[in-house]
């Protein structure tokens, strides 16, 4: 991995993917007791940032390999990513997801034409699914995280963020990641190093699936005793990846672990301030950033909201919190 490739991918994203907005309030400013930015990638096409790897991952393809059809397994986000960059391709895609993933991902991965594969995420394994089906079909697999075309498109978002950032004059920042398996975080954190080097990448995880931050304190990969029983689904995974903890462990800072109630809280906040809708996984940067700002040192804080593809019981229950 290296910033050329980030670079091309934003060649090809270009046209394509959307330039999300970067959001404060005065009001998110005053709990945080410092300048807080949102990177809005709850805005991008399908809801989250993943369109962005799905699109980089599918036109990085030879096409040969790519008529053939693509596969790829997620609770939701990487799977409409996939879906719709390879509808726009014209090419068919098989999605493998959690039975327990969201209703709403599942039915919007169904409409955007893709086949659905349901499994236990407790009991049974994804990796292993998608490489028997892959091998059985001739689908070439498109992993969520590991996988450097798909880093590439993530990454845009960290050129994004350096660009936007330089225009309202911010230079020194830490920037707060929800964190899974590392793809956007180690994507933005290749990105900064490169086009804002006063950026220091945080990424930031839901309590009792902290793999990442763990990882990094540990120098060594550690995996999550349970892989299932979190709000934050969208960045539940088993531990991080090969290719992106190495890149985490050079780049980011220490991770920062929040209570899934400080996501739900976040989430009211993001929208009665700046009117967007937040998922509980994609809320977890800005979590860190309104109740944990004792843990950063930096004079600004830059949290991406990665996602919005929520329920609407656990919005409803995200929106209680503001009394």
């Amino acid at each position: 991995m290296n910033i050329d490739m980030i670079r091309a991918a934003a060649t090809r994203l270009d046209g394509h993917a959307r330039r999300t907005p970067l959001l404060s309030s005065p009001f998110l400013d005053a709990i945080a007791g410092k300048p807080v930015f949102v990177k809005a990638e709850c805005l991008q096409h399908t809801g989250s940032f993943k369109f962005r790897g799905g699109w980089s991952a599918l036109s990085g393809l030879p096409e040969e390999r790519r008529k053939n059809g693509v596969i790829a397994f997620s609770s939701g986000n990487h799977a409409q990513g996939v879906a719709y960059a390879a509808a726009l391709h014209g090419v068919s895609a098989v999605i493998i997801m959690p039975a327990d993933a969201p209703k709403l991902k599942i039915e919007n991965t169904r409409a955007l034409g893709a086949e659905v594969v349901l499994y236990d995420r407790a009991t049974e394994d994804r990796d292993a699914i998608g490489a028997r089906l892959a091998a059985e079909r001739g689908l070439t697999l498109i992993k969520p995280y590991d996988e450097p075309l798909v880093i590439a498109g993530q990454g845009t978002t960290g050129l994004e963020i350096a660009a936007q950032a330089a225009d309202l004059g911010v230079h020194e920042a830490e920037v707060l990641v929800c964190c899974g398996g590392g793809g956007l975080t180690s994507g933005i954190a290749l990105a900064l190093a490169a086009e804002a080097p006063g950026f220091k990448v945080r990424p930031c995880e839901p309590e009792g699936f902290d793999d990442v931050t763990r990882s990094l304190a540990t120098g060594k990969i550690e995996r999550n005793a349970e892989l299932t029983g979190s709000l934050c689904d969208a960045i539940i995974t088993p531990q991080p990846g090969d290719i992106t903890f190495p890149i985490m462990a050079e780049h980011c800072g220490a991770g920062i672990v929040v209570r899934e109630e400080e996501a739900l809280r976040a989430m009211a906040q993001a929208f009665q301030r700046l009117k967007i809708v937040i998922e509980p996984g994609g809320a977890v940067g800005l979590a860190a950033a309104l109740f944990h700002a004792d843990k950063i040192d930096a004079p600004a804080v830059i949290a991406v909201a990665t996602g919005g593809n929520v329920d609407e019981p656990v919005f409803q229950k995200a929106l209680a919190t503001l009394g």
